[in-house]
């Protein structure tokens, strides 16, 4: 017995069908993009409709102590907001 393909929509109703037809990707940006930042490298970390998460790395920051021994201290990566359609270039994305 051959097995027959599965029909997604009911042909009679067409308007149905096309609320039902997913459009292309709806943001600019998306997940795991490189971006430029204030000079800075970027990586996109998570796009929503209202927002993507944006994770920037902070310099490293060497001092010296009052004992004269120096320190080098690694703040961790900076998370903030941008709008999904920002306009924005992409860099690793062909």
């Amino acid at each position: 017995m051959k097995a027959s393909k599965r029909i997604s929509f009911d042909p009679n109703q067409t308007e149905f069908g096309i609320l039902w037809q997913l459009a292309a990707y709806p943001f600019r940006l998306r997940a795991g993009d490189v971006i430029r930042f204030q000079n800075r490298l970027c990586r996109v970390v998570r796009v929503s409709e209202s927002s993507a998460v944006v994770l920037m790395n902070r310099p490293a920051r060497d001092f010296k102590t009052r004992f004269d021994k120096p320190v080098r201290f690694t703040p961790p990566p900076a998370l903030f907001h941008i709008s999904p359609n920002s306009e924005i270039p992409v860099l690793n994305r062909k």
